[in-house]
């Protein structure tokens, strides 16, 4: 049961516009703002962390939130996943700082005001709201314009379009290339952690240690990292804090592990978020199969980009794609996860209902003996598939 008589009605546009209780506040003439809306009533007058990305923001704004929150630096959080360490995507402090995901969905992102901004990625998404990858980069480029005058601005090294970004304000930042202002160094493999060196336009950390797959999380701990030394932590209190990280849930969240097998969980949605995602699983457990159940998100992504998720989805050794999940969207006539499967290389692939997957996975294990633990592993997915 709905409140009938708030003092304000909060909402995402990711909502659809026949949901009941939007309609019915609609009619009874409540108060009704953006969830962006409120966000800017209560950032307009803090020191704003803002991390923006078509891929990674929503970890390197968990991570960057810990940082400052595990060094007792303190701030204000406004993720957009769960964090592991604290199983909460909001928390407060009375230090006037705000860490923020900075959605460019609806261009949402534009009515903040970082003094620290960070762009992870400026690919094409959400073409429903923009139309053309032109319009979405535009739109990167006018967040960063929204810095203020003694802000910086931190970037991924490389990306299309950083000279229309570059000014006073500017630090890039790199997992591996040495011309960025930030850069990581000396990256070993220690039992599933990375240990490596950072080098913040020449001030050296070393031997930070990471205790979470996937190489595209060392790129994202060095954004976070050089947000965290921006506002002057200490070198000991950054180490301390990326080594008791542990994760964002659904962001490569190792969820079950035995020697035999690993399941990994994550909200990929994008061609460049899988390629990532994917591609780092194959290093991390090098020689092992690898078989991806996957639920395209969106019609209008998936449409948009069918080619590119077939071409990424190939990077697996078995493919299962369950139905679109459409979210805010109806369906659109001839977008499927068949269209997805007729356009990917020859290889072994499906579509099937949620339902039918733990069946699929079944006969698929008994190719091999069975893990100890297998009936852990079929709850977990239970959990995760949203099925009983």
């Amino acid at each position: 049961m709905i409140p009938t008589q708030p003092d304000l009605v909060v909402y995402t546009p990711a909502i659809p516009k026949d949901h009941k209780e939007w309609l019915y506040y609609q009619e009874a003439g409540q108060k009704i703002v953006k969830r962006s809306d409120v966000l800017q009533m209560i950032s307009n007058s803090s020191f704003n962390i803002c991390i923006a990305g078509t891929h990674g923001k929503t970890t390197i704004s968990t991570m960057t939130a810990h940082l400052l929150r595990h060094s007792g630096f303190g701030c204000n959080a406004f993720l957009g996943g769960i964090s592991g360490n604290y199983n909460t995507n909001f928390w407060s402090h009375q230090r006037n700082v705000c860490v923020i995901e900075a959605d460019e969905y609806d261009r949402s992102f534009l009515k903040l005001s970082p003094d620290i901004a960070i762009i992870s990625a400026m690919d094409a998404d959400h073409l429903d709201i923009y139309g053309t990858a032109e319009n979405v980069e535009q739109a990167f480029i006018d967040f960063a314009g929204k810095v203020r005058e003694d802000g910086k601005l931190i970037v991924k090294h490389g990306l299309k379009r950083s000279a229309d970004l570059q000014s006073e304000k500017y630090i890039s930042y790199s997992r591996e290339d040495h011309s960025a202002d930030v850069f990581t160094d000396n990256l070993k493999l220690d039992d599933g952690s990375y240990i490596f060196d950072i080098c913040l336009q020449g001030h050296w950390i070393r031997n930070l240690r990471l205790n979470m797959g996937g190489l595209h999380n060392v790129e994202n701990i060095t954004a976070a990292i050089t947000a965290a030394w921006l506002v002057g932590i200490e070198d000991e209190k950054i180490k301390a804090a990326v080594d008791a990280f542990r994760g964002v849930k659904r962001r490569f969240e190792s969820v079950y592990k035995s020697d035999q097998r690993v399941l990994i969980d994550d909200y990929a949605h994008h061609p460049e978020e899988l390629r990532a995602l994917l591609t780092s699983a194959k290093g991390l457990f090098a020689g092992r199969k690898m078989l991806l159940i996957f639920q395209p998100h969106l019609y209008s992504r998936t449409r948009d980009f069918a080619d590119g998720f077939a071409e990424v989805l190939g990077i697996a050794d078995e493919v299962v794609l369950l139905p679109i999940y459409p979210a805010r969207e109806l369906p659109v006539e001839g977008v499927n996860s068949e269209m997805l499967i007729e356009r990917m290389r020859e290889m072994k692939k499906t579509v099937l209902q949620k339902t039918e997957v733990l069946d699929y996975i079944d006969r698929w294990i008994d190719e091999n003996e069975k893990d100890i633990n297998y009936n852990g592993w079929c709850r977990r997915y239970r959990q995760i598939a949203g099925i009983s």
